[in-house]
């Protein structure tokens, strides 16, 4: 069975063969590591396939994750960044003050991503040489609740959402009307499931009540998730934080997998919502990672497959090291814990 064919059957219940696996680690990550890091992808090829020596630069990179830097994106937001290798933080807000609303446009799809160039020739030919080879194939639909937060600032944000202010609805029809423009040219490429981020999520709860979050954003979950199901296609929910509240919501609107981090929905929340009904992809406990044992890693493995494994599928498990201090043993601890349920 092919990695596309087994991810799809997790997505859509069909008795898989294997649980889907992957380790991410920050540009931070592997500037601390450096060759150590190296060793530990080539020691598990399953996770890190066609990885080869001496093709990682540690100290190089991209823009909003180099320390000092000001960059301005496509959207009008500039960043900032305090600490290199990690993506820093919008500082200015194109559209804090809702005058500034009347003579802002959003990029065009068509020709720009957030923070640069987009060449839909390239990624038509990508596209291509991918569904060659039988690659489940992703199309980005970028950023929703958090595009919001970035345009107007955070403090504004929730100020407009607790007092209903009807200048909400026009900054989300525009970037509804964006999204739309966007995700319908990945559907044209006939791709497998659509990406969409979206942080809505605090430590222990919702940034927003349950009934603002369905006033407010779910109308335009649903209108671009329905569009993506309607073609054939997958939603991938990514959004961090704790959406216990509005697990629901998502099921009912159509998204197809959402990646809970275990620290802020809790393993008994995530198994009574989750599971046997919505895929998850459980994001591992990574606040946990810098300062547990090797041990505690396996055991935080095996007690989230023996708590969510279903051999109809719906589990999907993520090990994400976004930061300096997780020594090497516990991400090697964690490469071994996650490989152990991947194909030999």
């Amino acid at each position: 069975m092919t990695h596309r064919e087994n991810w799809l059957r997790v997505v859509e219940y069909r008795h898989p063969e294997w649980i889907p696996c992957s380790v991410s680690l920050a540009p931070l990550t592997w500037k601390t590591h450096r060759e150590e890091l190296e060793d530990v992808a080539l020691r598990h090829p399953r996770l890190f396939p066609g990885f080869r020596k001496g093709t990682t630069d540690f100290d190089a990179f991209g823009p909003v994750y180099r320390q000092g830097e000001r960059f301005r994106d496509n959207w009008g937001c500039v960043w900032f960044n305090a600490i290199g290798g990690l993506e820093g933080q919008v500082v200015e807000h194109p559209l804090a003050d809702w005058n500034n609303l009347r003579r802002w446009s959003p990029p065009d799809p068509a020709t720009q991503s957030e923070r640069g160039e987009r060449n839909w020739t390239a990624i038509r030919e990508h596209v291509a040489a991918a569904k060659a080879r039988g690659d489940l194939i992703w199309g980005d639909g970028e950023r929703l609740f958090d595009r919001l937060y970035f345009l107007r600032g955070f403090d504004n944000l929730m100020a407009d959402i607790a007092t209903d202010e009807p200048r909400l609805g026009d900054l989300i029809a525009i970037l509804l009307d964006y999204e739309k423009r966007l995700v319908g040219m990945w559907l044209e490429l006939g791709v497998d499931v659509v990406g969409f981020h979206t942080d809505i999520g605090a430590q222990n709860a919702l940034m927003i009540s349950p009934a603002k979050f369905r006033k407010w954003i779910k109308p335009m979950f649903a209108e671009l998730f329905g569009m993506v199901r309607d073609a054939g296609a997958h939603v991938y929910l990514s959004s961090d934080g704790c959406l216990l509240d509005i697990v629901d919501d998502l099921i009912e609107i159509g998204v197809s997998v959402h990646d809970p981090q275990l620290r802020a929905n809790t393993l008994d929340g995530i198994a009574a919502k989750y599971r046997g009904r919505l895929c998850a992809n459980v994001d591992l406990d990574r606040q946990m990672f810098a300062f547990c044992t090797p041990e505690d890693i396996r055991a935080q493995v095996r007690e989230v497959v023996d708590r969510m494994y279903l051999p109809e599928g719906g589990l999907m498990l993520s090990g994400s090291v976004w930061d300096a201090n997780t020594p090497i043993e516990n991400i090697e601890a964690l490469c071994d814990a996650l490989e152990a349920y991947l194909p030999p």
